[in-house]
């Protein structure tokens, strides 16, 4: 089928929007039309080349939902009209990882990732018969998709589905990151350095989880404004103030910080407000080779650092539970929403990411 979506030919280029050929679902896969895309970080780590995501040319995108339009042969669990959530943790069920219990490490879909394809390592999308590549096996950046079956949640319809796509990776990751990584302690302390829009949910989560004290930290007073309506207790701009020496006045330091900007310079700073026996969570992704100097003392008063992968999410059971929360009041997703955005928005929309405007902008189709 023909489709419209948007193409990045390489790293540091633009987007431009052009008509695809998408083949058909095969063995285990699903065509879905698109909803909304929420623009992450991840997809802006790709087109700026701080990691090597994806071969290019490439369709970019994979924070998602939509309406299955097909299902493929031998694809239990689906039917067409289903709303779902897709995600980049696809798994094949029988790796290692899969076989180990940690399908989000899935080598499958990782091989599958590296060259810009689905798990049989072909692409379903061409232009003038020439391989496009899919983002992460998502490519959401269209009208519709092909993605892995073990890739996609079914949601209740009620649920709408732009909000729907930030729970695909911004929810899960900051959530989860509060939830599954550091499972955070009711009646905790806990400090957010970076408010877009996975740290904004880890301030989400860390309320969720009943912490008594949460402090965000950014640069911007918009974002501290929103960390504020999503939870934050307290709220210091970095631009302005020494966050070490306000964190320790507001609290003494805290059980658990959480990094979410991917920075060695935010990652120092968070692990200076870390009080005995606390945790450094670093949610955040850094560039392809980066390292870091942190400084060693505090270990001696058993201060941990802990990485952290898509939240360290159960796929199926964490978007349940998340919605479910949404539908009940009781998560903020409508809020985080700064613009909806057509295909031909998304050069301007990156701009405003790279500036560190806005919590999410999503892109939505008709």
């Amino acid at each position: 089928m023909k489709i419209k979506a948007a193409v990045l030919d390489g790293i540091g280029s633009t987007f431009e929007i052009r008509e695809l050929d998408l083949d058909n679902p095969q063995s285990g896969e699903l065509l879905i039309k698109v909803a909304a895309s929420g623009l992450c970080a991840s997809d802006l780590n790709a087109i700026d080349g701080k990691r090597k995501l994806v071969p290019f040319p490439a369709v970019i995108g994979h924070e998602a939902a939509g309406v299955i339009v097909e299902v493929g042969p031998d694809t239990a669990g689906f039917a067409v009209g289903d709303h779902v959530i897709m995600s980049i943790v696809p798994s094949c069920g029988s790796c290692d990882y899969c076989a180990s219990a940690r399908p989000n490490y899935c080598s499958t879909a990782g091989n599958a990732m590296s060259v810009g394809g689905l798990f049989d390592g072909t692409s379903r999308l061409s232009h003038n018969g020439e391989k496009v590549n899919h983002f992460l096996t998502v490519a959401s950046f269209a009208e519709y998709v092909v993605v892995p079956a073990s890739g996609a949640v079914v949601i209740p319809k009620e649920m709408p589905l732009d909000r729907a796509a930030l729970i695909s990776c911004a929810v899960l990751t900051g959530y989860g990151a509060v939830m599954n990584t550091a499972q955070v302690r009711s009646g905790s302390r806990v400090a957010v350095f970076g408010c877009g829009g996975v740290g904004l949910n880890i301030v989400q989560g860390a309320r969720m989880a009943g912490a008594r004290t949460i402090i965000a930290i950014d640069v911007t007073d918009e974002k501290l404004e929103l960390a504020r309506k999503v939870g934050a207790t307290h709220t210091i701009n970095a631009s302005t103030s020494d966050p070490i020496a306000e964190v320790k006045k507001i609290c003494g330091g805290v059980d658990y910080a959480f990094e979410a900007l991917g920075r060695e310079s935010t990652i120092q700073q968070a692990w200076g407000t870390v009080d005995v026996d606390g945790g450094l969570i670093l949610v955040g992704i850094l560039k392809n080779g980066a390292t870091l100097t942190l400084e060693a003392g505090p270990f001696i008063n058993e201060q941990w650092i802990k990485g952290c992968y898509f939240g360290s999410a159960n796929l199926k059971a964490d978007v349940q539970k998340l919605v479910k929360n949404y539908l009940n009041g009781h998560l903020f997703l409508d809020e985080l929403i700064s613009e909806r955005i057509g295909l031909d928005g998304l050069n301007s929309a990156f701009d405003r990411l790279r500036a560190g405007e806005g919590a999410r902008n999503v892109l939505v189709f008709d």
